[in-house]
């Protein structure tokens, strides 16, 4: 066997390696952070089974059971990452049904801009022209700073009701809306530094619709060693939001990509939809690797709401783009689209319960 052949063989096996590994460890569901950053590059994944196994298969291999099983080995896994990716393709029917009411229907619809803006960057000039040019009902700033909150300001003239939590740790929030709040609420669910939203909104001809704006930490090592409080932040709310059958939407940087176990156990237990299913991935982070991103920016709502729209914005000198959305409150026939759901089982309830209980016990303990 030659050296270049020796090379090609030895990339196959790297490659197809790190890519089986990179699928089987988030199957452990364990929450330490090497493991569940796996969830996160599954299209990435997807390029590297798929690369692995087209060597495989034009490369000549020994004699061997573990270079006979590879190719089938690396088959199997592409199969499975790219069921986990396909409802987020234009081709998976469409979980949220498209808009009935006009577009210009302002009683019953409402825009939301969601911004990661990300703390150290200082320029605003391109964050404000978006919300002047987009007129967005609510803005959903994230990782903001007093220094992020004295730039915002200027368009509290358009939006005089606001709920503010700046933060100079990353993850400060700042909420501006058009349209009254009501019972606005800034809370720390899990972790003192670690603010959300939650309160009401006020649409002029619809009910009060129930807000939740969160931003958990990410696991990540100068982040959070797990994932623990994360996914317990995400359950806790998702617990309150299925106690209610009320208009209710859930947004921000979740620090989760949509096809995780813990984003697909949260809407289970909430009942809420994901509008991006059957509409594209929509990648918001991250905004300067073109070969390294996935969805971290989330609007999830009940199945009260169609989709009018929805779309990324453009770079804002952040490492996230935005994403703005506007719904259209439709709750006529929203048992129709609340059977697009998966129910919670009695299994996902008691893994529920364990993650709240393992989140609560990570504070008291003072370990992430």
């Amino acid at each position: 066997m030659n050296t270049l052949l020796t090379l090609a063989l030895g990339l196959t096996w790297l490659l197809g390696g790190v890519a089986l590994l990179a699928t089987l460890l988030p199957l452990l569901r364990q929450t330490a952070w090497w493991i569940r950053i796996c969830d996160f590059p599954r299209l990435q994944i997807v390029g590297g089974l798929a690369g692995a196994l087209l060597l495989a298969l034009l490369l000549p291999h020994p004699a061997h059971w573990a270079a006979t099983a590879f190719a089938p080995t690396l088959a199997l896994a592409l199969l499975y990452q790219a069921s986990r990716i396909w409802p987020y393709t234009r081709l998976h029917r469409k979980q949220v049904q498209a808009a009935e009411r006009p577009a210009d229907d302002n009683d019953f619809q409402f825009s939301l801009m969601v911004a990661n803006v990300l703390q150290f960057n200082r320029d605003a000039s391109r964050c404000l022209g978006h919300i002047r040019h987009e007129r967005p009902d609510i803005v959903l700033a994230v990782e903001t700073d007093d220094w992020w909150l004295s730039q915002l300001e200027v368009i509290t003239k358009d939006y005089p009701y606001t709920c503010h939590a700046p933060r100079p740790n990353t993850y400060g929030m700042l909420v501006f809306s058009r349209l009254p709040l009501r019972n606005p609420q800034i809370r720390y669910v899990l972790d003192p530094e670690i603010p959300s939203f939650h309160g009401c909104l006020e649409l002029p001809g619809g009910p009060l619709v129930n807000l939740h704006f969160l931003h958990p930490k990410p696991p990540a090592p100068k982040e959070a060693p797990s994932s623990t409080r994360r996914d317990a932040e995400l359950l806790i709310v998702g617990k309150i939001i299925e106690k209610h059958d009320g208009p209710t939407v859930v947004a921000g940087d979740l620090n989760d990509v949509a096809w995780s176990h813990t984003s697909e156990l949260f809407r289970r237990v909430s009942r809420l939809l994901d509008p991006r299913v059957g509409r594209g991935l929509l990648p918001t982070f991250h905004a300067d690797h073109q070969l390294l991103r996935w969805p971290l920016d989330h609007v999830f709502h009940s199945a009260h709401f169609r989709l009018q729209t929805i779309k990324r914005l453009s770079h804002i000198g952040s490492d996230h783009f935005p994403i703005l959305i506007r719904l259209s409150y439709e709750p006529e026939g929203w048992q129709d689209q609340e059977t697009e759901l998966e129910a919670a089982d009695e299994d996902d309830q008691q893994e529920a319960a364990e993650k709240i209980a393992d989140g609560i016990a990570s504070v008291e303990t003072g370990e992430e």
